[in-house]
């Protein structure tokens, strides 16, 4: 068994029933004015990245105050629409009983998400995710703008060497994130991609989800 798991939220853990966007154009809308029409590509990316290419879309001049004070809206709004999220969206079927599993046998286990702190918070406690993480060792988009930094970040927090730990996500750029730091890489085709891509990109096991405890431990650990 591996010292650390690091996991994925998004499409790995949860979802959101769409309310993710919802809760993201409320909060553009709240720190530059402008009504949000459209959204750069959020799929494997970081909330700063996001952001940055939004506001381009937008013409809205984009800087490291406007993600901090982005970030901040960003939390606040998940905070006050929890209950909302608990009602559309939903952990996926599985992750509560693999995470449950991995905490009884002493493993250590954080995220690695590109959602800032906050909302990834929010996020996990509403579905009862997050009392097997040691959220403070994870690593979020406040810390860096792709996954392998923010994989670097996740590591230097835990004091754990990358050959010892494993990590989960369902995109392309999770597997890219993995390989680039030297982490394990178990990937999941929950989102919207698919076994044969995620295969394609280089993760070590692909799993068609997590429902399958026993195997989800087996591939984790192998």
């Amino acid at each position: 068994m591996p010292e650390l798991v690091l996991w994925d939220i998004d499409h790995t853990l949860m979802a959101t029933g769409g309310l993710g966007r919802e809760l993201w154009a409320e909060a553009f809308r709240e720190v530059t004015g402008v009504e949000m029409r459209e959204q750069a590509s959020v799929t494997g990316s970081t909330e700063r990245v996001i952001l940055r290419e939004t506001a381009r879309l937008h013409d809205v001049p984009y800087s490291d105050e406007l993600f901090d004070s982005f970030a901040s809206a960003l939390g606040a709004v998940h905070v006050r629409r929890a209950a909302e999220l608990r009602e559309r969206g939903h952990a996926l079927p599985g992750a509560a009983a693999v995470l449950a599993r991995l905490a009884e046998q002493g493993v250590q286990q954080t995220v690695v998400t590109g959602n800032v702190r906050e909302a990834a918070e929010v996020k996990l406690a509403v579905f009862g995710l997050d009392d097997y993480m040691q959220l403070g060792n994870g690593a979020y988009g406040q810390d860096a703008e792709e996954r392998p930094e923010l994989l670097r970040v996740a590591l230097a927090r835990s004091s754990t060497q990358a050959k010892a730990a494993v990590f989960l996500g369902d995109t392309p750029a999770d597997v890219a994130g993995g390989l680039d730091a030297g982490v394990r890489i178990v990937a999941v085709a929950t989102g919207r991609t698919t076994v044969d891509q995620l295969r394609g990109a280089g993760a070590d096991v692909v799993l068609d989800g997590l429902t399958d405890t026993e195997r989800a431990l087996a591939a984790i650990k192998s």
